[in-house]
């Protein structure tokens, strides 16, 4: 009798052009999975070059989700995140299949492991407010007003973060609370009442010139496969603005930039690799802070042999 899994599903991590994907799709020529992808940039429809989607063949090889589910004007939160994919992982495992989460969006990671924090949703309005603000004053003198109403948030912040600084001010705004308090209560989201185990694999690089050497030969790519035009056809639908999360993506934001300033091409590929590199850079530091996870060296041409191997030896497969 096959033995019963000891984890829900596992979860492949690491920072961007670490070869996640690339990995996940090996292991789903040896073992019988589906792909969940933990990647809020790959949920939008007519982002395909900027994101390195997986390609229609790659998804007819393996079973992908949670890809193309939201048009570029729409939002999606963690908490839609956690909800579909817990959704996801029991319809798999009723399957019989090996629910494999895959990507670098920690903030779902944390969000799925951990549960949600009891944060308020978004307010528009004071949204709209907090832009005009920053319009007027520039979003390091906003930074410095969170600083005053929430040092511990301001301190871990970019003053050029506009995103979260701006989340960080709503949240004060809504409930005269700092987020950093709020985020000590966990809510009794969808994710919490499945506590059992996730595994936590991640690949980090063991050498930082090679996952820049990777950051840079894959822009070049995406330069090269037309990722300008990707933008441009974008812009030209006319109801999206560089203000929508699916524009403030790295890379489609120096993009978009670039078309509204007439950089060169030089340019838009300095930038864009400069900001894909602050952006692996984070990454690392969130996975940092996951002493849970198993680190595997990227580059080895043995860790897809390595976790074919581990995962039926824990039971994940056996049991399928």
């Amino acid at each position: 009798m096959a033995e019963t899994p000891p984890w829900r599903a596992v979860c492949l991590t690491g920072p961007t052009a670490s070869g996640k994907s690339a990995v996940a799709l090996e292991l789903a020529e040896r073992l019988p999975l589906e792909i969940v992808s933990v990647d809020s940039a790959l949920v939008y429809r007519g982002m395909d070059i900027g994101t390195a989607k997986p390609t229609q063949a790659e998804r007819e090889a393996a079973p992908h989700h949670l890809i193309d589910i939201r048009d570029p004007r729409q939002a999606y939160s963690a908490a839609e995140f956690v909800r579909d994919a817990n959704a996801l992982i029991d319809a798999i495992r009723a399957r019989g299949r090996l629910p494999l989460l895959v990507g670098g969006t920690m903030l779902y990671i944390k969000a799925l492991l951990e549960g949600l924090d009891a944060l308020p949703p978004a307010d528009p309005a004071l949204r709209a407010r907090l832009e005009q603000q920053a319009a007027e004053h520039g979003w390091p003198a906003m930074h410095a007003e969170l600083a005053r109403v929430d040092p511990a948030t301001a301190a871990r912040l970019a003053p050029a973060d506009s995103q979260r600084i701006q989340r960080a001010l709503e949240v004060w705004h809504l409930t005269g609370t700092p987020m950093s308090q709020l985020q000590t209560t966990k809510s009794e989201a969808a994710g919490d009442r499945h506590a059992s185990p996730i595994t936590v694999f991640s690949l980090e690089p063991e050498d930082r010139a090679w996952l820049h050497q990777r950051i840079a030969q894959r822009f070049d790519i995406m330069l090269a496969q037309g990722f300008l035009d990707e933008v441009a056809a974008l812009r030209a639908r006319g109801d999206l603005s560089p203000e929508l999360s699916s524009m403030r993506c790295v890379g489609y934001r120096q993009a978009w930039q670039a078309l509204d300033e007439g950089w060169p091409l030089a340019e838009l590929r300095e930038r864009g690799i400069a900001a894909t590199r602050q952006l692996a850079k984070r990454q690392l530091t969130w996975l940092r802070s996951m002493p849970q996870r198993r680190v595997l060296p990227t580059g080895e041409k043995n860790v897809t042999e390595w976790l074919a191997r581990e995962l039926p030896g824990h039971g994940l497969a056996d049991s399928f």
